[in-house]
């Protein structure tokens, strides 16, 4: 089923009921969908409707799903609304009845049982806002996924050195590598993969459509916290993330919008005229970096798009 984007109009609800839906935002997510959906299967035994919110395609890969797959909803959210944007307009088509949603990137790919686990977390810890899972990456490395919130200190250290310095002491604060791999409440926790209590999420009213891409995910855990509610890691349930596969293929646009979103988390956070030089400096700090950071990536694209046609010319 679609559901075409309506001018001034909410959401239409899916017509599927189930205890828990899963949201994800595509944008041209090609194969990872078919994983995404595929792993799904097989992370819960509860029935699941799912809402892909398009963010303007053209791959037909989310077309493909809803055609396969009953139970699967396609929300066209009128053009790229960004993740969060996208999100928010996946989440307003959930039925009313549903509880629990997760929130999740097409290119997440779901161990048997992980949804269940963290169903289970979410019925144990009460105030739980948001739940994440351990994230792996594709060789098997744990992924981060639950920080600390940075302050104006970790934050801008680990914004300015941590593609340069890694193990620089603001990068090690903030994501909090070294902790046990434990059941705990923690700062933030990837928007990669997320349980969300329905309750939480809209009392903060979902994600800051502001940003556009990036920090969605550490401002809504911040927000969270804020309102009451607790973000807690679940290492038992288990997802593995390809990792952002917009990103390698639009560096420009995707690091601009990352140092952006930094920036704005900061500023949001520090309002007034006596942080005005502070969020000056920052500002400036970050658009040195994020030139830096794109003439590195385009280079690397370059090397590698070199590489591919001396490899085809053998």
């Amino acid at each position: 089923m679609t559901i075409e984007p309506e001018h001034d109009a909410p959401e239409q609800a899916a017509p599927v009921s189930s205890p828990v839906a899963v949201v994800t935002v595509t944008y041209s997510s090609g194969e990872y969908l078919h994983s995404f959906l595929r792993t799904l299967k097989t992370a819960t035994t509860a029935p699941v409707q799912v809402i892909i919110a398009d963010n303007g395609s053209d791959d037909g890969a989310p077309e493909a799903a809803a055609a396969a797959d009953p139970t699967v909803t396609l929300v066209d959210t009128g053009g790229n609304l960004g993740y969060g944007g996208g999100m928010n307009r996946g989440v307003a088509a959930v039925g009313p009845d549903v509880e629990f949603i997760v929130i999740a990137n097409p290119d997440i790919e779901w161990s048997p049982g992980s949804l269940d686990e963290l169903l289970a977390a979410a019925r144990r810890w009460p105030r739980a806002g948001a739940l994440g899972p351990l994230i792996t990456e594709p060789d098997g490395t744990v992924y981060p996924s639950a920080r600390r919130v940075p302050d104006l200190i970790s934050g801008t250290g680990h914004a300015l050195l941590g593609a340069v310095w890694k193990n620089n002491p603001w990068t090690v604060r903030y994501r909090n590598e070294d902790a046990e791999l434990v059941e705990r409440p923690v700062g933030w926790l990837s928007g990669s993969c997320l349980l969300v209590r329905r309750a939480a999420f809209e009392s903060v009213d979902g994600f800051d459509s502001r940003y556009f891409m990036f920090m969605e995910d550490v401002d809504l855990g911040d927000r969270l916290s804020r309102a009451g509610w607790l973000n807690v890691f679940v290492p038992s349930a288990v997802a593995m993330h390809a990792k952002s596969h917009s990103v390698s293929r639009h560096p420009e646009r995707m690091i601009t919008a990352h140092h952006d979103s930094a920036y704005r988390f900061q500023a949001d956070r520090h309002p007034g005229a006596r942080w005005a030089p502070v969020r000056a400096g920052l500002r400036v700090g970050l658009a040195v970096r994020a030139r830096l950071a794109i003439a590195a990536a385009l280079r690397e694209r370059a090397a590698a798009e070199k590489t591919a046609r001396t490899e085809e010319e053998r």
